[in-house]
């Protein structure tokens, strides 16, 4: 932790500081979980372990719950899984996933101790929890937990007050970082990194958090290295400025921003994005064109219209109807592009979710076109550096090189590299596989410019030679934000 120290941010409370000029890419600091824990919904697809999603898991013969790649896994994750393992025997059910994280906290205190040290800023004491702030909805739910809590936890055990334990959960509450699966695609479960607690928001950060699983693959556990969040720099960081990250995603407007800080983290945003409203104008703007624009009233009808045709398409895709969802993009965008700006929050969400069906239904071409609009609309939000913005970049670099537009595809996934070596470091395996796509795009693009009948030739046959695999299904929007709200 040497690179911050704690002190006291203007309005904010506690906050990090660099003791050091830091530059792009640097990492701020790096910090293993106190304890983390997999999603219930996840609970059968995800190994309880590393994290990786595994179309075959071993469970624990003891508790029937917990599930491992392998032995290899299993081991590794026992002295987590050690007393929840016998607790859930006892009790004779699983309890839901904050009851778990929380009783992995206390163990892992009642083990270790809560000292601050040198590499450890805070303890879970000094950590906020905001029941006060909560309201009666979320306040009735956590007096629910408490009490099966309370069944849970094992007599055997050290015995906490209802106060501290519910301190605890309002801890996880509103400090609980989201943790992705090996290849930092998907949300799986939730963990406490306490020294990232410290770290204050702003809509347009300096610094972005990452996960970071270490190497688990060892056949010996004894060498594999601990799962850690590392905080990266995204430009240059001056001795004794505030190190920041964005707790939500930047891509909504002042006030939309504003009122999920307030409703997840209790505080009011006052940063210069959002006094400024910088960029609304851009996410709900109409379009522009050799100076005329839309009336006012045609961009609040279109927008409308946008919001209802989305709710329609999310229900068609949770439905798995596809071309329905298609059909519904396609009419909605006919609405949109004559009148919103391609930058809308609206039309760039439309872009997204028909770009990723078309790619699942092979329809890679027409996905290209849409999914490079869409890369164009971030650049134009997004920071330069910002981790959505790198990995929209990838998927629509991918997309152009299903259809065959190498050249297209060889520079977007070259940027999104750029990108996510910065937000990622060359260690992670997201910016492993990019480091090999961008590779084999660079020689098909020799070939390209050398013969181009022949490169679409040899493509073609490979092709017809191999049978074409289905893409991924298409899923919900990745979670954007970086703490997680219960």
């Amino acid at each position: 932790m040497e690179n911050v120290q704690v002190f006291d941010s203007p309005g904010k409370g506690r906050g990090l500081r660099a003791t050091r000029e830091l530059w792009a890419g640097d990492i701020v600091f790096s910090e293993p979980g106190l304890a983390a824990i997999v999603f219930d919904n996840m609970a059968d697809h995800v190994c309880h372990s590393c994290f990786r999603r595994q179309q075959k898991l071993h469970r624990c013969a003891q508790c029937k719950f917990a599930q491992y790649c392998d032995r290899t896994c299993q081991r590794a994750g026992w002295n987590e899984h050690k007393l929840e393992c016998g607790a859930i025997k006892t009790y004779g059910k699983v309890p839901n996933e904050n009851i778990r994280l929380a009783a992995r906290l206390l163990w892992r205190v009642e083990k270790e101790g809560d000292e601050v040290s040198d590499v450890k800023l805070t303890t879970l004491d000094n950590l906020e929890d905001h029941v006060a702030d909560m309201p009666e909805d979320d306040l009735k739910e956590l007096k629910v937990d408490i009490h099966n809590f309370l069944d849970f936890w094992p007599r055997n055990s050290k015995q906490h007050n209802v106060d501290y334990i519910s301190h605890i959960f309002g801890v996880i509450n509103c400090n609980g970082f989201m943790v992705s699966d090996q290849r930092g695609l998907q949300a799986v479960g939730v963990g406490l990194f306490p020294n990232l607690c410290l770290v204050n928001h702003n809509c347009w950060p300096n610094c972005t958090v990452i996960l970071n699983h270490g190497n688990q693959s060892a056949v010996n556990s004894m060498f594999h290295s601990q799962r850690r969040i590392e905080l990266r720099s995204l430009g240059k960081i001056s001795e004794g400025e505030e190190v920041m990250v964005a707790y939500v995603d930047f891509l909504n407007v002042s006030s939309e921003r504003q009122r999920l800080l307030k409703q997840q983290y209790f505080f009011d945003c006052t940063c210069t994005h959002c006094e400024g409203h910088i960029k609304d104008d851009a996410m709900m703007g109409g379009l522009e064109e050799e100076g005329s624009k839309p009336s006012e009233e045609q961009v609040k009808e279109v927008t409308e219209f946008s919001l209802q045709m989305l709710e329609k398409m999310e229900k068609a895709r949770l439905d798995a109807k596809y071309h329905e969802v298609v059909k519904l993009c396609r009419e909605c965008l006919k609405k949109q592009e004559p009148v919103l700006a391609d930058t809308h929050l609206y039309m760039l969400r439309v872009l997204s979710v028909l770009s990723e069906v078309l790619s699942y239904l092979q329809f890679f071409e027409e996905a290209a076109g849409y999914a490079r609009k869409m890369v164009d609309g971030y650049s134009k939000l997004y920071h330069p550096n910002n981790a959505q913005l790198g990995m929209a970049t990838m998927r629509g670099g991918v997309t152009h090189w299903h259809a065959g537009l190498i050249e297209v595809g060889h520079g977007m996934i070259c940027k999104a590299y750029a990108i996510l070596l910065i937000t990622h470091g060359n260690t992670h395996p997201i910016a492993k596989d990019l480091e090999a796509m961008r590779m084999q795009t660079e020689m098909e693009l020799r070939m390209f410019q050398q013969n181009e009948y022949v490169y679409h030739s040899m493509r073609e046959a490979a092709l017809k030679n191999q049978p074409m695999n289905m893409m991924a299904e298409p899923v919900a929007e990745n979670i954007k934000s970086l703490f997680r709200k219960q």
